[in-house]
């Protein structure tokens, strides 16, 4: 297969300062759904780590008390253990905003303490807009006297509290403050990606790039005193990088990235980085069958015409879409702010594909809503991704973002011909959670039309079931058919600023706002 059909080139990511590669093969990635998984592996791996090893790690929140299993560690301690045994720690957490907003100011401020009294490094980076964050969750470990143990996590999963939940969907006993409809344990969905091979060194690299950024990680000075004052001091720069991994498997990863137009500029992104939009604009314009996307807001007309002009130009392609059932703030104007991008986004697609596209979300075996903070997209069965990036203007331009796209070498057998092993693989693993089959359950599935048919049976049958009182056995299956948000003329135009300026922003340059390019 010719990857730079599916790919960015290097000049296509419109970025000529990275010293990011174009993509690297000869690598393996393994999708690892829900925190639970996630943190059961990372815990393990960091144990294993020897001094004079390397420990990177990117967040958008810690909560240095959120436990790795059920019995612990907790990751403020995991990573401080890593450290005082001579591992080189180092991370880059978003200082964030208040924490009467719903953010986590205190909480990554103390598992930065955490780690820094052990001996690793830990900046709290507000290198970014006015209102933005940086977005991107991802880890890398390196190993100085076996490589072959090299593993990048990158996606959408924080080290943070109600993340630590599996396919059974029972929430994380240590729960974030969410609305009530998702209860006290709110049940996650969430999905990471570990990778070994060469992708590693250029997952390290991403970090690098922030790591070195010469402007000091705040600009504010009682911040820089504050950060003094709890010895947390800009960091020296990271010793030489080593050599890449060996070749791990016959998977090809590209790095995507956002990062916005700042006036002081990033030295490794002049005038950011919109290498996430640009692939989806790219690869969107081959998609054919199914369009395949599990995302925590989709909000944006913006964002969402490609998938749209997608739909009106190939009469056999279908969308199934899975997002939360509600939105992850509830205040009077905060809710209806959420809501506001959705609605015209659903309503734009509805009409480019009528009949073709299918909005869900998800409930577990209770009847409680889970939240869909994943971010996946599978593009017929050949391209797929799994990053921190959602579906609106904010994660396209105005926040950091990194996402993981995967091209499989390996063709997969199951008809209809033309699809690769891993993006295929990727999308009937969702499919069997969703649906409550077995993975041997789903082959069928293979095909876009039973997948589409069989996505829209699994909600019917259970709307069904609701609407009759519950009586009778539930039938299995997690999907219920989503609700097109509907909100009144006053509490949308009061709303309407709230959306623009902060809920979904632009980070793009001026130019490109002009252009309305990317």
């Amino acid at each position: 297969m010719r990857f730079d059909d599916w790919f960015l080139t290097d000049e296509e990511r419109g970025n000529s300062a990275t010293r990011l590669g174009a993509w690297t093969r000869g690598n393996l990635v393994r999708p690892l759904i829900h925190g639970g998984p996630y943190f059961a592996e990372l815990s393990e791996r960091v144990a294993a780590q020897e001094k004079g090893d390397l420990l990177l790690f990117t967040d958008w929140r810690g909560d240095p008390d959120e436990r790795l299993g059920p019995d612990g560690p907790e990751v403020g301690a995991a990573l401080a253990a890593a450290a005082e045994n001579g591992v080189l720690v180092r991370g880059l957490i978003w200082r964030s905003h208040l924490d009467f907003l719903r953010f986590s100011a205190a909480e990554n401020r103390h598992f930065g303490e955490e780690i820094e009294r052990a001996g690793g490094q830990i900046l709290l980076d507000t290198r970014v807009r006015h209102g933005g964050a940086h977005h991107q969750k991802f880890v890398v470990l390196r190993h100085d006297r076996d490589p072959e143990r090299d593993v990048a996590f990158v996606g959408g999963i924080d080290l943070c509290h109600s993340r630590r939940d599996d396919v059974r969907h029972l929430g994380d006993p240590q729960a974030a403050p969410m609305p009530d409809a998702y209860g006290s344990r709110p049940p996650w969905h969430d999905a990471q990606a570990a990778i070994s091979g060469p992708a590693v060194a250029e997952a390290e690299q991403v970090f690098r790039e922030r790591w070195g950024d010469p402007a000091p990680e705040t600009r504010q000075p009682l911040r820089r005193l504050r950060d003094r004052l709890h010895r947390m001091h800009d960091a020296p720069p990271l010793p030489e990088p080593g050599p890449p991994p060996a070749p791990a498997g016959t998977h090809a990863v590209q790095f995507l990235r956002t990062y916005p137009h700042l006036r002081h500029a990033y030295p490794f992104a002049p005038e950011g980085e919109r290498s996430v939009a640009r692939a989806y604009h790219k690869v969107l314009r081959r998609a054919r069958s199914l369009i395949y996307l599990e995302d925590q807001y989709l909000w944006s007309t913006e964002v969402i015409e490609p998938f749209a002009e997608a739909l009106e130009r190939e009469p056999g392609l279908h969308m199934i879409i899975v997002v939360p059932r509600h939105p992850d703030q509830d205040g009077w104007l905060a809710g209806p702010a959420s809501l506001i991008g959705r609605a015209e986004a659903l309503a734009r697609l509805l009409r480019a594909g009528p009949g073709r596209v299918a909005v869900y979300d998800l409930e577990n075996h209770a009847g409680i809503p889970v939240y869909v903070h994943a971010k996946v997209c599978v593009v017929d069965d050949v391209w797929a991704t799994i990053g921190s990036d959602n579906v609106n203007m904010r994660s396209w331009t105005f926040d950091s973002e990194l996402s993981c796209a995967v091209l499989d070498e390996t063709p997969d057998p199951r008809p209809p011909a033309g699809a690769r092993r891993f993006a295929r693989d990727l999308r009937l693993l969702l499919a069997a959670e969703h649906l409550d089959r077995g993975p041997g359950e789903v082959d069928a599935l293979s095909d876009p039309k039973a997948a589409f048919e069989a996505f829209a049976e699994c909600a019917r049958r259970l709307d069904t079931w609701h609407q009759r009182g519950c009586r009778g056995a539930r039938p299995p299956g997690r999907l219920r058919r989503h609700r097109r948000p509907e909100l009144g003329r006053l509490r949308k135009a009061l709303a309407m600023p709230l959306y623009r300026l902060v809920v979904d922003p632009d980070g793009r340059p001026p130019r490109l706002r002009r252009t309305e390019e990317f």
